[in-house]
């Protein structure tokens, strides 16, 4: 009998799940977490008006999704001053980035990000045979500069960025990264700017940026101050060459009809997106606070999530984060030294602050005890 048959790449790479997931975690634990301040979700949830449209959709969920996602297309084209074919919808960024990854790299092309940042990107690049090289962080900063360097050493055909930054919550003013492109970008390297925070970020931090330039795609998402995660949208914004050359790979009824009309109506809610800018400012101040309480500080922030010094090495940090995780605390961590001194810890209501203030206290003692 022949079983199935695995390419040689598949077959040497391991089975890798960049997060685990909390409701996997809460499976292990055998109990709900009280409070979920770990995946940089909106606890604020959706505006209703998106909730409303999403409900009326149900009832033609029998259709399938819009292919082109027409009139989504045209209205992030409009919010952004863009046109529609300078933009593609996609779920979400990680789905649009591995569909990059996929029309861009085969084995052995260079890749070049920085040691730490987004690992679902990482996974795409490995996915597809793509050689991997890592900068650090330069001041709890992903370093722009450094990266496009490493990136005309190596000949690589992606340079990829979060600004603002996820998992240190920092970023740089638009400027920086504008000069930063247009003097050390190598030519033939495709920049990708992951600006998955940029709602929440201060005014500026957007580059002012040309959707026609071939040397840059911006990646953005409903995901985090829309508060629909679970929904699975994201568009990227580029140049109509690099954005016509998604429809030769992707699924083109990946994206769900409700969810299509229920970022439809999220994108023009505005008196709500700013609701959410302020509960998020307060969530974040309060977090600091309680940090502060006992003795350590914040980085400050442009995101919707808080990175806490710790005061200490990873251990510490792991300590304090399975502390919290035992007492139904949900957070989590980066993964790579010196970043890993912190934990990070996502926005949420009063009513989840309220059990983080009230077990930060224990949680922290326990892990200094060892």
């Amino acid at each position: 009998m022949t079983g199935f048959r695995l390419t040689p790449l598949a077959d040497s790479l391991p089975s890798t799940v960049p997060f685990v997931g909390p409701e996997t975690q809460e499976r292990q634990n055998g109990r709900p977490f009280r409070a979920r301040l770990g995946a940089n979700e909106s606890v604020f949830g959706p505006s209703p008006n998106a909730i409303a449209a999403m409900e009326r959709a149900a009832r033609d969920i029998w259709k399938y999704g819009d292919s082109s996602s027409h009139e989504l297309r045209a209205a992030l084209a409009a919010e952004n001053g863009v046109r529609p074919e300078n933009v593609i919808v996609g779920e979400g960024i990680d789905g649009l980035l591995g569909y990059l990854v996929r029309l861009t790299v085969t084995q052995g092309d260079h890749v070049v990000t920085s040691d730490g940042a987004y690992p679902t990107f990482n996974y795409h690049v490995a996915g597809f045979g793509g050689t991997l090289h890592k900068v650090p962080y330069v001041a709890d900063h992903e370093d722009p500069v450094s990266v496009f360097e490493k990136a005309a050493g190596v000949g690589a055909k992606l340079a990829y960025l979060a600004n603002p930054d996820n998992p240190m919550g920092t970023w740089h003013d638009g400027d920086t990264l504008r000069r930063a492109i247009d003097a050390h970008l190598p030519e033939g390297t495709l920049f990708v700017l992951d600006e998955a925070y940029i709602e929440f970020a201060p005014e500026g931090t957007a580059p002012r940026i040309d959707a026609d330039d071939p040397r840059v795609i911006r990646m953005r998402t409903f995901s985090k101050i829309h508060g629909m995660a679970g929904a699975r949208v994201g568009y990227a914004i580029g140049a109509p060459e690099l954005i016509g050359a998604f429809d030769r790979i992707r699924n083109h009824f990946g994206m769900n009809r409700a969810a299509q009309d229920g970022a439809l109506a999220a994108l023009h809610d505005r008196a709500y997106t700013a609701q959410v800018r302020e509960d998020v400012a307060h969530a974040r101040n309060r977090i600091a606070a309680i940090a502060q309480a006992h003795g350590l500080s914040c980085l400050p922030s442009a995101t919707n999530f808080v990175a806490v010094d710790m005061g200490g090495d990873g251990a510490l940090a792991q300590r304090f984060l399975q502390e919290l995780n035992a007492r139904g605390v949900f957070i989590r961590m980066p993964g790579v030294a010196p970043l890993n001194r912190c934990v990070r810890i996502s926005c949420g209501r009063d009513a989840d602050l309220d059990i983080l203030e009230a077990e930060f206290g224990p949680a922290l003692d326990a892990a200094r005890q060892g």
